[in-house]
């Protein structure tokens, strides 16, 4: 139940925070006072489509905060998304920026806003005019009828197999290409498959090749400079001395007087050391230089395989590992199409037998809904009645969705095609409901809708805005008792006209609009027993209230309390 609702700089609204009750709360006011724009603050911070064009002029941000009190069937999505709620009270809260973002926060916590919108769907739902429209749509009939069928496990078995037989059957139309095609696409999976089995790749070729090709470009300044390297350490006999010679030398040297001083005994290790480490090197070094050698044309055939694997990576990768997997796709796809004939048969018979499964379902689905739409139309021609509708003749139509040639088209929703039909008059043909039914009649027939679903994963908040438009006098006070009556079950909020939807409020507010110092602030307030009357007598009479509009409002109170009285009972 919507418990508190708090608004700042939004549209022509300073800041303002109402306070909300159980039953039915009404709000009326002058048109412009800004009731549309209370719905758009309520929808901001339920999650819903709203823009920096909600900003009041000369702030930086607008706010909307709406603070819930829940009950437990609310608390399974609370831990499906990982929100808390303590004392049983949540806040949902939205500020939009002049920037266009807006921040989101569940009971102060930052959210998404897909959390945010989900969460106020679970919470609140707004009627308006708009929800009449819809009822011209035949579409939103079907998604009637499964809600109020409760069918939604019904259908998501179907979509399931559905789902699985399109994928079947998309499956079916990569296969069947002609005999042409499939020969082009042999011959060209073979010519690549064959180029690039020939070239005996291997992963980590190319770098060595790259490594080696640099070697053999330096062979030669190699060669001389690592003969130069090893002479200066080892020499030769026509050199005389080398550094190894003069090194090994001092070692000696130092050697005859270690015992003296032990900082000569440092030198002489570390020069060992030193010594011993120049063997080491020059021995390597020996056999690097000796190892120095190349086959005539070498390097050509290493450019030439280079140049080779160039272009296969220009045509199947940008390395060697890519045209190996390239390989592998295409011997994959070069078996599937030489296997093309035993898959088609596979995937036709797996079609068959979708289809039997899809059929099967949409079947029960269908029968399911018949049951439904029956028990539908028993419970809408009752609200009609209660709404002074009794003359008129409410049906669904249930019919097979059909293709062009006339078979049966299934799709996501099934095989049905579901419109709701009336008839205004006794006597009269049933027609769609767009070509028969008055403004009055829809809002009618749209509250009976919602009077029938309101205990179907309904949330226990409902606003009404203006629903009740294109009616008046004995309908408008019978819409009125409807609305009444469902706040037994539900929190109502209403934003009407009529002074006897408003008069059957168990909260009437008044939403005014003044301008102070030329600024425009709207301000919304909860009226006393005397106010209500006052401003029942406005609406009954316009700008002027009399003694009798005065005695016409306060009848229209007691006949209300008579009657919630006696409805309670």
């Amino acid at each position: 139940m919507l418990c508190e609702l708090h608004i700042k700089n939004v549209a022509v609204i300073d800041e303002i925070t109402i306070d909300f009750y159980h039953g039915f709360n009404v709000l009326t006011g002058e048109t412009g006072a800004g009731k549309s724009i209370l719905i758009d603050a309520i929808n901001m911070a339920m999650g819903g489509r709203a823009n920096k064009d909600l900003i009041r002029n000369g702030t930086e941000y607008a706010l909307a905060d709406a603070a819930f009190s829940i009950n437990e069937k609310i608390r399974p999505l609370l831990e499906e998304l990982g929100i808390e709620a303590e004392e049983d009270l949540l806040v949902l809260s939205r500020q939009i920026g002049m920037d266009g973002k807006s921040r989101c926060r569940i009971n102060g916590r930052l959210v998404p806003l897909n959390i945010l919108r989900e969460l106020g769907q679970a919470l609140l739902t707004i009627h308006g005019q708009h929800d009449n429209q819809a009822l011209f749509v035949p579409k939103t009939h079907l998604h009637f009828v499964d809600e109020y069928g409760n069918l939604q496990e019904s259908l998501q078995r179907y979509q399931k197999v559905y789902s699985a037989y399109q994928e079947a059957t998309e499956r079916l139309a990569s296969l069947s290409f002609n005999e042409g095609e499939k020969a082009r696409k042999m011959d060209l999976l073979s010519f690549q498959i064959g180029e690039i089995t020939e070239a005996k790749l291997r992963d980590g070729e190319e770098e060595e090749l790259e490594e080696r090709r640099i070697f053999l470009n330096n062979a030669e300044t190699i060669a001389e400079n690592v003969h130069a390297a090893y002479g200066s350490l080892y020499g030769s006999e026509e050199e005389g001395f080398s550094s190894y010679d003069l090194l090994q030398n001092a070692v000696r040297n130092l050697e005859r007087v270690t015992n003296f001083d032990e900082k000569l005994s440092d030198f002489y290790d570390r020069l060992s050391s030193v010594l011993a480490d120049m063997e080491d090197v020059t021995y390597d070094l020996k056999s690097y230089m000796e190892g120095i050698d190349f086959e005539p044309g070498e390097l050509d055939r290493i450019e030439e395989r280079l140049h080779q694997l160039f272009g296969l990576k220009r045509k199947y990768g940008n390395s060697v590992g890519e045209i190996l997997a390239y390989l592998e796709k295409a011997e994959e796809e070069r078996r599937a199409i030489e296997q093309n004939e035993e898959l088609l048969v596979q995937v036709n018979r797996e079609i068959a037998e979708l289809k039997e499964q899809l059929v099967k379902e949409a079947e029960s689905l269908t029968k399911e809904r018949r049951i439904a739409a029956h028990k539908l139309e028993g419970a809408i021609m009752q609200e009609l009645a209660d709404l002074d509708m009794q003359k008129m003749r409410f049906s669904v139509r249930i019919e097979d969705r059909t293709d062009g040639e006339g078979d049966i088209a299934y799709g996501t929703s099934g095989a049905d095609q579901i419109e709701f039909l009336i008839s205004g008059n006794p006597g009269e043909a049933l027609k769609p409901l767009s070509k028969i039914a008055s403004g009055g009649e829809m809002s009618r027939i749209m509250l009976a809708m919602k009077s029938v679903l309101s205990d179907i994963n309904a949330p226990d908040t409902m606003i009404f805005d203006e629903i009740d438009t294109g009616v008046s006098g004995r309908a408008a006070q019978k819409i009125a008792e409807k609305i009444c009556r469902l706040a037994q079950k539900k929190q109502i909020l209403c934003i009407t006209h009529l002074a006897q939807i408003a008069g059957m409020a168990d909260h009437h507010y008044c939403i005014e609009k003044h301008v102070d110092e030329e600024r425009t602030v709207t301000f919304v307030t909860e009226l006393s027993d005397d106010e209500r009357k006052m401003e029942l007598a406005r609406i009954i009479g316009g700008v002027k209230v009399t003694e009798l509009t005065l005695k016409a409002a306060q009848e229209m109170l007691d006949m209300a309390e008579k009657m919630k009285k006696e409805s309670a009972l």
